[in-house]
């Protein structure tokens, strides 16, 4: 996995970049920069990178899932979970949670609005992953391990929470 981690550093970041300067304030990870800085201090850069560097709809509001679930998947390749005698593939997780997800908002379930856009591109980004990735070592069982790869793929799983909107 660690032959994956440019990658995935330079998709989170990119999707961090993305709700810091494009998405509602209300978002965790925004109330976190808030904190940090000010309001007005992120009020301004934000108008500043939004003139500068205008964004579509698609990017602003899918490309962040995409990404996500790009990169927990590529984390998740390593694992399987043992539940009830069956072997899961964790890989399969993410796009799992990512419809789920968007079935909530369709069922309004959830904060947020159903779309489309999001299903496909999440679908694609998973695809990729799950499919070029180098899956020649043996899965592993995933626990609570003290392993670079454990921690990882669990930290990545968390970061979806900073992702949420609070009403």
């Amino acid at each position: 996995m660690k032959n994956y981690l440019p990658l995935i550093g330079f998709s989170l970041l990119t999707s961090l970049f993305i709700y810091v300067f494009y998405r509602t304030e209300k978002t965790i990870v925004n109330q976190l920069v808030i904190r940090l800085f000010s309001k007005e201090s992120w009020q301004h850069w934000k108008t500043i990178v939004n003139e500068a560097l205008p964004l579509r709809e698609t990017i602003v509001y899918s490309l962040p899932e995409g990404l996500w679930v790009f990169c927990i998947t590529l984390t998740s390749r390593f694992f399987r979970l043992s539940v009830f005698g069956y072997r899961i593939d964790v890989a399969l997780v993410p796009i799992l949670l990512a419809v789920t997800m968007e079935i909530c908002q369709l069922l309004h379930l959830g904060n947020g609005r159903f779309d489309p856009m999001d299903l496909l591109i999440a679908a694609l980004f998973w695809w990729v992953a799950y499919v070029f990735a180098d899956t020649t070592e043996e899965k592993r069982e995933l626990r609570l391990r003290r392993d670079f790869n454990s921690l990882s793929c669990m930290f990545f799983y968390g970061i979806v929470y900073l992702a949420h909107v609070i009403k």
